[in-house]
């Protein structure tokens, strides 16, 4: 498994990740992307987190097979904080791939951006995601109550940190 830039013919896969409905209630995504506007995202990235303040990379299986999405956002260098999203093809769960790209995923962060402290914030429901972010030795912080709305109604948030 490796980690590596968004280029160009990522463009179908991106724009299915971000148009997936169903990932919507666990992330901060509420709206369709265009495919202009994903098109736009990866031609003007510069994939630098510092003048971005984000960072997008795919993951891929052994094969060179794109199997999901890491990234990080809310970046603070002033904090030396970010904010994790993961996604994985469902064809794909189950099979460690989650878990290598998360401790990759730190890796980078320490090694190259020197970031003291990544984040994510889970629906408490998830218990997956939850379980994924123990294995990679991210820790239960905080409930955040009430903290995301699915349309319908309101969902806790637990808030899992790793210090690096």
């Amino acid at each position: 498994m490796r980690l590596r830039a968004i280029e160009p013919e990522d463009l179908d896969l991106l724009y299915q990740i971000e148009n997936d409905q169903s990932l919507w209630q666990v992330g901060t995504t509420n709206v369709p992307y265009s495919r202009y506007t994903l098109h736009d995202y990866i031609a003007n990235s510069s994939d630098d987190i510092y003048a971005d303040r984000q960072v997008r990379m795919m993951v891929e299986n052994d094969e060179g097979e794109t199997v999901g999405i890491v990234d990080l956002v809310q970046f603070s260098p002033q904090h030396q904080r970010a904010e994790v999203g993961i996604v994985i093809l469902n064809a794909h769960r189950r099979k460690g791939y989650a878990v290598a790209a998360l401790l990759t995923l730190c890796d980078y962060a320490l090694r190259v951006v020197h970031l003291h402290q990544l984040y994510a914030v889970v629906d408490k429901r998830n218990e997956a995601a939850i379980a994924l972010f123990k294995k990679a030795s991210f820790i239960s912080g905080n409930t955040l109550q009430e903290w995301l709305f699915d349309g319908r109604e309101y969902h806790d948030a637990q808030l899992m940190q790793r210090f690096l």
